[in-house]
């Protein structure tokens, strides 16, 4: 039976702040500086960090003289955040709850989080909320279905003959991750001066560790599904992903895998 997708998503997340901390992390990375620039982001600026994992946006925000407040709906990521920017006021929240006043923030981003949650057109309606008029909403998501560096591991399980569980719910943002689906998402949630940008770039990383932080270390689905095999399939799943991600090899063990994002803006 397929679970109810926010349910899902906080099993998921539960315990993993630490492993995705040491990976994923350092590739979502990429896109904050883009992000806070969309939102005008600077000195004085008052700023809601949405799913701030572990603090790297709400920390390069804080760093820019912003007035930096956050929230996050796992536990073990608020922690983080907080170790990685003292002081910062971080609230532990399930979208689309936003535990703050109406229009309190010039403005309000979220980095690869919009995919995370169960209803986005409610998400947004509150993110919308808390916003002054005026003020600046940017997201970012990836590219759906995902592609490149990200479909890797979920190549080499399809590879693999392993098929999708019964269980496991595909996240309601697929049908928005494309340009104009995603344009169209924001626009009816009452933004104006809507836009979406593509942006790709390459994550420079080790296959095998690649290989640990994807499938091994089960942060998000792909890394679930790899867990619950047994060693003669996790072995296979392997065989395939060798194959498949030497494709990008730059040499010595150290691949570019390719990396699509949407970065969608819009104003209150």
């Amino acid at each position: 039976m397929v679970q109810d997708f926010d349910a899902y998503e906080r099993e998921l997340w539960d315990g993993r702040a630490g492993a995705y901390e040491r990976g994923f992390a350092r590739l979502t990375g990429y896109m904050i500086g883009p992000l806070l620039d969309a939102a005008g982001v600077g000195e004085g600026t008052r700023f809601l960090d949405v799913g701030t994992g572990p603090g790297f946006v709400s920390r390069q925000a804080a760093a820019r003289g912003a007035d930096v407040a956050a929230m996050d709906a796992e536990p073990g990521m608020a922690e983080a955040a907080r170790r990685n920017v003292p002081g910062l006021d971080v609230r532990v929240a399930v979208l689309p709850e936003v535990p703050f006043a109406d229009g309190e923030f010039g403005a309000v981003a979220g980095n690869f989080v919009i995919n995370h949650v169960g209803d986005p057109a409610a998400t947004l309606a509150e993110l919308r909320r808390v916003l002054r008029p005026g003020g600046r909403l940017v997201l970012s998501c990836w590219v759906m279905p995902g592609s490149g560096g990200l479909a890797i591991v979920r190549q080499a399980i399809e590879e693999a003959g392993v098929p999708w569980p019964d269980d496991i719910p595909e996240p309601p943002f697929m049908r928005y991750g494309e340009p104009v689906a995603f344009r169209r998402l924001v626009a009816e949630a009452g933004f104006g001066e809507v836009a979406v940008e593509e942006v790709t770039w390459e994550h420079v990383t080790g296959a095998e560790e690649w290989w640990e932080l994807g499938a091994l270390a089960r942060v998000g689905t792909n890394g679930v599904i790899v867990g619950r095999q047994d060693a003669a399939t996790v072995a296979r799943i392997k065989d395939a992903y060798d194959r498949i991600v030497s494709r990008y090899a730059v040499g010595d063990g150290t691949v570019a895998l390719p990396s699509h994002a949407l970065l969608a803006s819009g104003v209150r």
